[in-house]
Formats: structure tokens, sequence, C-alpha cells
């Protein structure tokens, strides 16, 4: 998992609330458990103007030009603006895992669904938690101004606007030092890999028979 310490990154507007899981990523993709290639269905219903088929060819399909993720504006955009209860819905990973796959680091919104919050923060998305006063003030500021963007600092729990202006997040400190270090649960464990191995020898050492080859 790549790790999270300071993103500076162009921000892209979701301007709707109680965006969920099915919205983000269709039940039609679920199939794959890569965890990769899910980034050009993100938003499948929204970015194109046909239905969306598993392992058609997305770039010569329809796009829809109101999107904003299809406008040149919004290329290239790394931070995600949204409005409350994002990542509703059901609890499925690959909703997190299409997110990183097109490149968002962070995404920043009043509130978020649970289940969404804990697989964004397994998957290397910072889930930035602002009040609805200021996710406000930055969407008017990012409809005002192309090439709006944000300093999103995990080290420090701020977020910092261009005009130097810093706001602070809260964030689990457990899952923000995982973040911080690029680790996710398999990386979590494998930092016990030393004891783990320590065990077995003993655990073998103790209980040899467990371990001797059953005669049939």
């Amino acid at each position: 998992m790549k790790a999270f310490i300071t993103h500076q990154g162009l921000v892209a507007p979701m301007d709707r609330a109680n965006v969920d899981t099915d919205l983000m990523i269709p039940k039609q993709f679920l199939k794959s458990i890569k965890r990769s290639g899910f980034g050009p269905n993100l938003f499948d219903e929204l970015r194109y103007l046909d239905e969306g088929i598993p392992n058609a060819d997305n770039s010569q399909r329809p796009l829809n030009p109101d999107f904003p993720l299809n406008m040149p504006r919004y290329q290239g955009a790394s931070i995600l603006l949204a409005r409350e209860n994002f990542g509703c819905g059901s609890s499925r990973e690959h909703a997190a895992w299409a997110m990183d796959d097109f490149g968002f680091r962070a995404v920043i919104a009043p509130s978020f669904a649970d289940i969404f919050r804990s697989n964004a923060l397994k998957n290397g998305i910072l889930p930035v938690t602002l009040s609805s006063e200021q996710v406000d003030e930055l969407f008017e500021a990012l409809y005002a101004e192309a090439g709006y963007s944000l300093t999103v600092d995990l080290q420090a729990c701020t977020v910092s606007l261009p005009n130097d202006e810093a706001w602070s997040f809260e964030v689990d400190p457990f899952r923000r030092n995982c973040l911080l270090k690029g680790l996710d649960d398999i990386g979590i464990t494998l930092e016990r890999a030393d004891a783990i191995k320590a065990f077995e020898v003993q655990h073998r050492n103790r209980f040899p028979w467990v371990f001797e080859d059953i005669a049939l």
C-alpha cells in the first residue's frame, strides 16, 4: 500500500450527498478480486452514456460531457470533494480499489459511511472529514477557479488552502500511523514476522506429533 504523508493535488467535485458504493463501482464489475483495473469504471453510470459491460473497451464508449471527471479542467485530479454520507450502501471494497486505481489519494466530505472509511484507509486513500460549512466554501472556490488544488498533510492533520489557510481534521490514530507507514492489514501482520516464526518453531518443538505425517 502506498504511504500517505503529504499530498498536493488537483481537486474534482462530486457535488451530491449519499453517493453509494454501487454508484462508485456498479455490481457487474465485482467479479474480479485483483484490486486493479477498476479505475476506468469508477462512477461508470455517471461517466458514460451507455451501459457498462465488464471487459469492454472503455476508450470507445461515449462519455457524458456534463460529468466533472470528463471535463478538461479536472483531468488528473487526485482529491475528490464530496457531500454528506459519501460511500454509503454495500460494503464492497471494490469501491476503494476503483478510487485508488483512478488516482484519487484523498476524499474530502462532511461525513463518510463507516465501512467505506475503513476500506479507504486500508487501501491508501485518506478520507478527510470537514464541516459542512468548510466543504461549502471549498466547492465555491473550486467552481470559481480552474486548477484549484489543496494540500493534505496527514502528519499535521491539516488541509491547506491556496491562501495559506489551514484547516484541521481528525483521523483514527492507529489508521493514521498505518497510512503514514504504508501498511495495510497484511503489512501490519508482517511487521511481526520474526515473532510469528519464533512461535511456529516453539510450537513445533512443543507439539511435534501435530506435524507428523498421518499414516494411511
